[in-house]
């Protein structure tokens, strides 16, 4: 992206506001960057403030509309998005350094940077919002199944918890009514 939006963390001491609108240029950029064909509309809205002595959270709108291409016919998908975004920026933050690790409990904590580039949280957050398997609205749902060579495939019915109840009770001479 050609358009930086870059804050110092440690120089952050009160709330600060910002509104991202990217030029033609730069959504053009974002588009390539994520590999979707256009990027009509963008704008990142919110505030970054202090939390606690020297942590920061940012809280933000995400505004955007996205053409994709349909995963089944190639045809162009408009897309939609508002969504809501929140990182926090620990400055104390442990980071595991083992092969496996827990997830955390806050999955919007990260470390805290001597700067953020709110231009990169944003193009983060849009390529988390994007819809990873778009399909036209002309394309019918596909219902597949799929097991081994002579097997018949669960149903949505025998997966229920209770469903061979019934043929149990009426195997057992109740007559299923029940």
């Amino acid at each position: 992206m050609t358009e930086t939006h870059v804050i110092n963390t440690s120089r952050l001491q009160t709330s600060q506001a910002f509104d991202l609108h990217p030029d033609a240029d730069a959504r053009l950029a974002l588009a390539k960057a994520l590999s979707v064909p256009a990027i009509s509309k963008l704008r990142f809205t919110g505030e970054i403030r202090p939390d606690g002595a020297r942590d920061l959270i940012l809280e933000a709108t995400l505004g955007a509309t996205v053409r994709q291409d349909c995963i089944v016919t190639g045809a162009p998908v408009t897309t939609r998005i508002d969504e809501p975004v929140t990182r926090r920026f620990v400055a104390d933050m442990v980071i595991p350094t083992s092969d496996e690790v827990e997830m955390p409990e806050d999955d919007t904590a990260e470390p805290l940077p001597a700067e953020l580039n709110l231009s990169d949280i944003m193009a983060e957050a849009l390529a988390l919002a994007l819809p990873p398997w778009p399909r036209s609205d002309a394309v019918d749902p596909v219902d597949i199944t799929v097991t081994e060579p002579g097997v018949r495939p669960m149903t949505d019915e025998d997966a229920r918890p209770f469903a061979g109840l019934k043929d149990l009770k009426a195997k057992l001479g109740g007559d299923g009514s029940d």
